[in-house]
């Protein structure tokens, strides 16, 4: 479903991450809502050594496949912002 699939090939910084397959890079969640949760974001990440997570080879949310992934994950976010 196109609401849940994005790609904007004309964004200076497409890809923002490093792929082979272009045609399926989804920027929907251009900044991963996911980046709060900290280590509970199931994504692929590193912490730097001055405390910044660093999510430069992270896929998840440029996944077409993980739109519910993400999505189910907003009740964990809200909780944050109590």
């Amino acid at each position: 479903m196109s609401y849940k699939f994005f790609t904007n090939k004309d964004c200076e910084y497409f890809p923002c991450h490093k792929t082979d397959n272009p045609n399926d890079f989804n920027c929907l969640f251009c900044f991963c809502p996911l980046y709060a949760l900290g280590k509970n974001c199931g994504g692929i990440f590193s912490i730097l050594e001055n405390g910044i997570k660093d999510c430069s080879k992270c896929m998840l949310p440029h996944n077409k496949k993980n739109y519910e992934y993400i999505i189910d994950k907003f009740q964990e976010i809200i909780e944050l912002t109590k």
